[in-house]
């Protein structure tokens, strides 16, 4: 089953760099009833957020994952991801996997499930985090390989990709990279007593900067858009 995952970790940031504001912005800003899949849902903070905008959403989490205070107008499916995708008529038009496919043993077998249930013309987005960020490999470089609560060394990730290996994995999962946002590093969930303040602030927009420039190094998140191609 997958990894069991903290209410506390995995709630909505709301900077405007973080990677959901990022993600959410991806997508049109109204929904107009388009079906949306939100791939291991957590509390629902995103799947309220999209069904606000219109999206007819449908949440997917492991069973007993969602907690007591998740949305009661937006659909819940509970399921084992490392088991497969249930079946779900009829298609969506976007299917959304916001820090989810690093924590997955065979997150290709996923991606190629969702292909299955989206449109023709529906989009993958996806939030995906960077192996290959500076501290990654600093830590690496100097022997540490840290098992935290949260971050790229979240100890329940179990799939550790640079932006390369995400483009290999989307293409073998029938995902063409459309888009990609770079993310920077959250300074205020390293930094918590100082978050909001104005020194957060510009270390964050510093961050996102060096992310634009030069995203393989500094981007701490991926936020992609993928559209669906032949299987091969």
């Amino acid at each position: 089953m997958l990894s069991e995952r903290s209410e506390s970790t995995y709630a909505f940031k709301a900077s405007a760099f973080s990677s959901h504001t990022l993600l959410v912005n991806a997508l049109p800003a109204l929904g107009d009833g388009r079906r949306l899949l939100d791939v291991g849902c957590a509390g629902g903070y995103l799947s309220a957020i999209f069904a606000q905008r219109g999206y007819q959403v449908v949440g997917l989490e492991r069973p007993s994952g969602a907690g007591d205070a998740f949305p009661a107008h937006i659909e819940l499916v509970e399921a084992d991801l490392e088991q497969g995708l249930p079946r779900f008529e009829p298609a969506f038009q976007y299917v959304i996997c916001a820090d989810i496919l690093e924590h997955l043993r065979d997150p290709k077998k996923l991606l190629r499930q969702t292909w299955a249930v989206l449109e023709p013309d529906g989009r993958l987005v996806a939030s995906l985090p960077n192996s290959g960020h500076w501290y990654f490999r600093l830590n690496v470089l100097f022997g540490r390989f840290p098992q935290e609560d949260k971050g790229l060394f979240d100890r329940t990730h179990v799939r550790f990709y640079m932006w390369a290996g995400w483009v290999e994995l989307l293409q073998s999962g029938g995902f063409c990279v459309e888009s990609v946002v770079p993310t920077g590093t959250p300074v205020g969930l390293a930094l918590p007593s100082l978050e909001g303040t104005w020194l957060v602030n510009v270390l964050e927009r510093v961050s996102y900067g060096l992310a634009r420039m030069w995203k393989t190094l500094f981007a701490y998140q991926f936020i992609v858009v993928a559209r669906p191609e032949a299987l091969s």
